[in-house]
């Protein structure tokens, strides 16, 4: 299943719109706020997915009922650039486990590239709901490639994997590569072309960078 925010009007576009946004992308930290800020959003929209269990809180005048989630969740991100997102998702999840997972572009002399994993840091994710975050969905391939490594620490009860801005060949390479699995695709936005350097058009430009700046 696949969930795309932005399609609905609410405050929630104001923000995408402000992350494409070559002018405000000059403010590094108005970046790095509004992908946190999304994430809380994501964070709310996902909650209405747990599982529920009616618990008694004491007040100072009585006891009241409430229905409280009680699924075990897990944050996953992907580095650098899932940062922002990942602590937006931990500020209403908040008391949940966390993973990051490094993976990234190797380019060749000709411009082309792999996907290249070097380090998972995780928590067992058995039965557990795992929240696995990157800002872009381009290719799909490094969503891919952390979902399998998340793999090799359990098998989770379900997968929400959130992007903020994905390419539509990258949401139907994960449901493609990912048909089989538990898991459920929380898209901000979808745009319909990726260039040649595999960039997502319009998309928003490099998400690490303009969060934490430029790299050799």
């Amino acid at each position: 299943m696949v969930h795309t925010l932005g399609d609905n009007n609410s405050l929630f576009n104001q923000f995408i719109a402000e992350i494409r946004d070559v002018n405000i992308q000059n403010d590094p930290l108005r970046f790095r706020r509004n992908l946190e800020r999304v994430g809380e959003i994501f964070a709310y929209e996902i909650s209405k997915t747990f599982n529920y269990s009616e618990k008694d809180v004491q007040t100072p005048l009585g006891t009241a009922k409430m229905n409280l989630a009680e699924d075990e969740i897990v944050v996953a991100s992907i580095l650098r650039a899932g940062l922002p997102l990942h602590n937006g998702l931990l500020n209403y999840f908040d008391r949940s486990e966390n993973a990051f997972i490094s993976a990234y572009r190797k380019y060749n002399e000709k411009g082309e590239f792999e996907i290249k994993f070097e380090y998972i840091s995780s928590p067992s994710i058995d039965g557990k709901v795992v929240i696995l975050a990157d800002p872009m969905l381009a290719t799909g391939s490094s969503m891919e490639l952390a979902y399998k490594a998340l793999f090799t620490k359990g098998t989770p009860k379900h997968v929400h994997i959130v992007s903020v801005i994905a390419s539509a060949e990258g949401v139907e390479f994960v449901k493609e590569k990912l048909a089989d699995e538990n898991i459920t695709l929380w898209m901000g936005a979808i745009d319909s072309e990726l260039n040649s350097k595999s960039y997502i058009v319009p998309g928003c430009g490099d998400a690490g960078d303009l969060a934490f700046g430029a790299k050799l």
